[in-house]
């Protein structure tokens, strides 16, 4: 399920930043970024620059992104930050994340036409310089028709360091457990 990202103060401040973050990303080269390990996931097509993973930072790719680096580790309960790449043709196939601890946010910096996301039953596309946020437990699948690489700044970010914001969608909504 999609959560409103205004809930989240964090999301602001990526947002107005997104263009900075985005030409971070711009500058690295393409061979820094590593296929997506979980090759059961899709065929081709999935890459990404991890900044900070299950909490660690990757220093020395945060020393390649440091303005990135700086605002993402300003998120409260933020686990896992980078970028992630998906070229055209790619499918990543229906999957859940590993817990519900956590919420995933997509920043858009790149968006050609042509590229979704499934949440449950509700299907969206990014926009660049906007935030989706979502719940990774729930079934997700990601579809990139488009004919240019999309890109966006991934983080995950621990729902306890957020419990004023979820408790304003109700204790019995699923994100807020």
């Amino acid at each position: 399920m999609y959560l409103d990202p205004s809930l989240f103060s964090f999301t602001a401040a990526l947002e107005s930043q997104w263009e900075r973050i985005r030409d971070e990303f711009r500058a690295l080269e393409r061979e820094a970024l590593v296929a997506w390990p979980e090759k059961f996931l899709y065929d081709r097509g999935w890459e990404v620059f991890g900044l900070f993973a299950f909490g660690a930072k990757l220093r020395d790719n945060c020393a390649r992104c440091p303005g990135t680096a700086r605002l993402v580790q300003e998120i409260p309960g933020m686990t896992t930050a980078g970028f992630s790449l998906l070229q055209p043709g790619t499918h990543i196939r229906p999957h859940v994340g590993y817990t519900p601890a956590v919420l995933r946010c997509h920043l858009g910096l790149v968006v050609p036409p042509g590229c979704e996301m499934r949440v449950g039953g509700e299907i969206r596309t990014w926009s660049e310089g906007r935030c989706l946020v979502f719940d990774d437990t729930v079934e997700h699948e990601v579809w990139h028709r488009g004919n240019a690489d999309r890109v966006v700044l991934l983080v995950d970010f621990r729902k306890s360091a957020h419990r004023e914001a979820l408790g304003a969608i109700g204790e019995s909504h699923p994100a807020a457990t």
